[in-house]
């Protein structure tokens, strides 16, 4: 075992480091001068000059990359072009509300989802098969800030149940926290939810025509038992594959939820930064979700070496 997760993780030190070398040439190569930004409009040439040489902007490229890469090798993320403050403590402070919108959008996912490709897979070819299978056809195709604006206006404008924006820490209390998530989160896990469920539908289906099914029937097992416990447990792996995927897809792709609730999270962050064009913060999250992705795919990877005798370690 302990080899198997030694070769996947060698294999993702290189994916990383395309990952470094192609965020890295994206933003040195696009359009705008980061100098321009800090000086403002008034600034004459030697100015700027001055200020790229400060930050090392008029070294070669490759130089500039080398420099970058040593820091990441000793834990250092640089410092934000703007703010002036590490990239690390930027993402610390905004972490906490990107992470509880995800960790709970994956709850709802997951508590909605399943049972929902569950029931639809049991009644196969039913209204209800076509309700759940329709509706997870519109969550593939509203797009997400759609459902944003429709739940904020139903439930916040309309309704006055919950609020429109901002975040508050659990440490502030359940209800307080709970009131401000719902919402962002219902919108973030719309895509997942219709994902999940679909995935749930194909794999379940496929597991109860297998004849240990039919066996648990014939013992007289209730029904409900027969699809939690035997047809579902026998189809979790590529549900969990689907989850997990999820999950990293959540953490990095916030960007759009958390600018329609107004969310101080990892997703603002980046939207500033690129505005800004504040290299060190935009090559730090990209790192950042980069990393979570493959560490997710790695524990996948590693979910089916444990559960597949036919995996050699």
């Amino acid at each position: 075992m302990a080899g198997y997760f030694i070769r996947r993780v060698l294999a993702a030190i290189p994916v990383m480091l395309v990952v470094a070398l192609f965020v890295f040439l994206l933003l040195r190569l696009s359009p705008g001068d980061p100098a321009a930004i800090i000086a403002g409009d008034m600034a004459t040439p030697q100015q700027l000059a001055a200020i790229r040489a400060n930050l090392g902007l008029d070294q070669p490229l490759y130089q500039q990359f080398f420099v970058w890469i040593g820091q990441l090798l000793h834990g250092d993320f640089s410092t934000s072009l703007m703010a002036h403050t590490p990239v690390l403590t930027m993402i610390g402070q905004r972490l906490e509300p990107t992470l509880s919108l995800a960790l709970v959008a994956i709850i709802f996912t997951i508590l909605i989802s399943v049972p929902l490709g569950v029931l639809a897979a049991w009644k196969h070819g039913s209204w209800i098969d076509n309700l759940v299978m329709s509706a997870s056809v519109l969550g593939f195709s509203i797009p997400v800030f759609v459902i944003g604006y429709l739940l904020a206006t139903l439930f916040a404008i309309e309704l006055r149940w919950l609020p429109v924006q901002g975040f508050t820490s659990i440490t502030k209390g359940v209800w307080p926290f709970a009131e401000r998530i719902i919402l962002p989160a219902l919108t973030l896990s719309s895509v997942y939810i219709a994902l999940v469920a679909r995935m749930t539908r194909a794999s379940v289906l496929e597991v109860l025509g297998e004849d240990y099914i039919r066996t648990a029937r014939a013992k007289g097992l209730a029904e409900i038992h027969v699809l939690f416990r035997h047809a579902l447990r026998n189809s979790m792996i590529p549900i969990l594959t689907v989850i997990g995927t999820g999950f990293a897809l959540m953490i990095s792709g916030v960007v759009v939820t958390e600018s329609v609730f107004n969310i101080p999270g990892l997703g603002r962050l980046i939207v500033d930064a690129v505005l800004a064009r504040d290299y060190p913060v935009i090559q730090g999250m990209i790192l950042l979700t980069s990393g979570v992705y493959v560490i997710i795919n790695l524990l996948i990877d590693l979910s089916y070496a444990l559960s597949d005798p036919r995996i050699r370690y």
